[in-house]
């Protein structure tokens, strides 16, 4: 049974986490409705490896070119005049304010704020943050325009979402939008910028698979991993497609509608909020 659970929720994790609607939310909400244990945030954290490892080979160029910029550039000032010297700068400080959060923030992390009264509420917020995001950017600006200011800015929003709920690519995206940037742009920069904060997220977390709060041993963890990086292929190729044609609107909608659902099964009583392991 719990290698069928770990087949469902790696599938849940590599269809939501590249889409702006909280993977970490829907792997505490989806259980709940199931009937079963909360999975974790040890197990939470790991299985997103799986999806950031296809963040890594689906823009395996990208990162290419941008890590071996910066690396010339700590001996070469020529290659300090280049875009990915500038670009790996980026990313590093981007992904400051999330790190530093996420280690101030890791026991409620991993205990209150994964009640469902917070989930709930978050994805509606931050919905309703991009849905306004994408009525009024101008989604004009390209990421070869992104200045240090605006890095920081979308690392700060990326940090919001030690919530669950929030969205890590959802936060980021909303960013890039308010700040003018294409929708693909803004899409591909919050991949790679997720890199470094979730796999570095879900190495620490490593030690607590076995056991701890973790519901699951390492074989159904490893599972859902695998599952995860599968399917996140396929919603990469498929999300970066659909934003470059079309808005998300859909997404809001969707947001506000499992946020009022959620809110609504917990206030009747039909789930409790709390999802810890007992």
């Amino acid at each position: 049974m719990d290698l069928l659970r770990a087949v469902v929720l790696g599938l849940i994790q590599g269809l939501t986490e590249f889409l702006p609607i909280s993977s970490s939310a829907h792997l505490a909400i989806f259980p709940k409705l199931f009937g079963w244990d909360d999975p974790g945030a040890a197990f939470t954290a790991v299985i997103q490896i799986g999806t950031e490892l296809a963040v890594l080979i689906y823009f395996w160029r990208d990162i290419w070119t941008i890590a071996t910029g910066w690396l010339r550039g700590l001996v070469s000032a020529q290659a300090r005049q280049e875009h990915a010297w500038t670009m790996g700068w980026f990313v590093i400080i981007g992904s400051m304010p999330i790190v530093l959060l996420g280690l101030l923030l890791e026991d409620a992390i991993d205990s209150n704020f994964r009640n469902l009264w917070v989930i709930g509420t978050m994805l509606i917020v931050l919905g309703l943050v991009l849905g306004i995001a994408e009525k009024v950017g101008r989604k004009s600006r390209p990421i070869e325009e992104l200045t240090w200011g605006h890095a920081v800015l979308f690392g700060v929003a990326q940090a919001a979402a030690v919530v669950p709920g929030v969205s890590r690519s959802g936060a980021t995206i909303s960013m890039g939008l308010f700040l003018g940037y294409e929708r693909a742009a803004a899409t591909r920069y919050a991949f790679l910028l997720a890199i470094p904060a979730v796999v570095g997220a879900g190495v620490y977390k490593l030690k607590d698979v076995p056991g701890g709060e973790n519901t699951y041993g390492w074989g159904p963890t490893i599972l859902a991993t695998v599952v995860s990086f599968v399917v996140g292929i396929a919603v990469i190729h498929w999300l970066l497609e659909y934003v470059s044609k079309r808005s998300y609107a859909p997404f809001v909608a969707y947001r506000v509608a499992l946020g009022s659902i959620v809110l609504i099964l917990v206030g009747t009583g039909a789930i409790t909020a709390s999802v810890a392991v007992s």
